[in-house]
């Protein structure tokens, strides 16, 4: 309690961050409640009203076949944000699986298992992530599994570096001298001390899988046309860069928007916690650069 206490106190005394957690609920209740805000059905095609400006009817216009903008970018919060959430905990959990084995157990499993991961990590993620996409087929399933696949190596090299941390404290050492079983002791001294770092992490994950996510929807290799979503969007205005340029810069600044708030909130908490030159350092080494 005392901790969350600081925390609130942090937070009412830096405004930025007030400001930022602010609009940071605000897109997220935005996505969250798309079908009651939203004037119009995202998908619904009037070429009667296409290309208008701003009204009544269509806060934002409409686009080149009439569907409205505001609506469809409602819309593509939902879906961006459910997308992000849905990769980075799946992320999250076979990091977890892979790297609290890899660094407790030690010799030649978490060998083997940091050999496999550093071939993983040669190849740049967002060009693995294409090449797998590209046999599977396109789609936002292929999308996932192939970004899930791709990120989760990192994520089990960066729990693999905390977990073997973690292991040379003395709290540790005390327990396994008193007879703690290996589950017990992940269970109640390892896992629980992950918790606060990865948290962290995963703020400042989610902004980028964000834009993971609209940069393959925006190469046709994501979330497909007519599905509102963020990159898809981008896609679907680029055409008319040059009329019609808030096509591209409407779902554009939201991409923008969102990752800079969730670095923002990121980098507050690690600072608050004293993690982040460590954070920094962890997360390059998992990376292998």
């Amino acid at each position: 309690m005392e901790g969350l206490r600081r925390l609130g106190w942090g937070i009412r005394r830096h405004r930025l961050i007030s400001l930022c957690i602010v609009l940071l609920s605000m897109i997220v209740l935005s996505g969250l409640f798309a079908p009651q805000l939203a004037p119009n059905d995202p998908n619904f095609v009037d070429l009667i009203h296409k290309l208008e400006g701003p009204s009544t009817q269509f806060p934002l216009g409409t686009d080149q076949l009439g569907r409205c903008l505001f609506s469809r970018l409602l819309y593509g919060t939902r879906i961006s944000l459910s997308l992000a959430l849905l990769i980075v905990t799946s992320c999250l959990a076979v990091g977890l699986v892979i790297g609290s084995a890899a660094g407790y157990i030690g010799g030649k499993i978490d060998s083997l298992i940091m050999r496999i991961c550093d071939a993983i990590l040669a190849i740049p993620s967002l060009i693995l992530a294409i090449s797998l996409i590209a046999v599977w087929g396109a789609g936002w399933k292929q999308m996932a599994i192939a970004l899930i696949i791709v990120q989760s190596v990192y994520y089990a090299r960066f729990i693999r570096g905390m977990v073997r941390n973690i292991k040379q404290q003395n709290y540790v050492t005390a327990a396994r001298i008193a007879g703690t079983s290996p589950l017990r002791m992940m269970t109640r001294h390892i896992i629980p001390n992950l918790l606060p770092p990865l948290f962290i992490v995963v703020t400042l994950e989610i902004g980028w899988v964000i834009m993971d996510i609209s940069a393959l929807s925006f190469i046709g290799l994501g979330v497909q046309s007519p599905t509102p979503e963020w990159g898809a969007m981008i896609n679907d205005g680029k055409s008319l860069l040059r009329s019609h340029p808030r096509l591209m810069i409407v779902p554009g600044l939201m991409i923008f928007c969102m990752v800079a708030l969730l670095n923002l909130l990121g980098e507050f908490l690690g600072e608050r916690k004293g993690f982040t030159k460590s954070i920094r350092k962890m997360a390059k080494e998992a990376r292998g650069s």
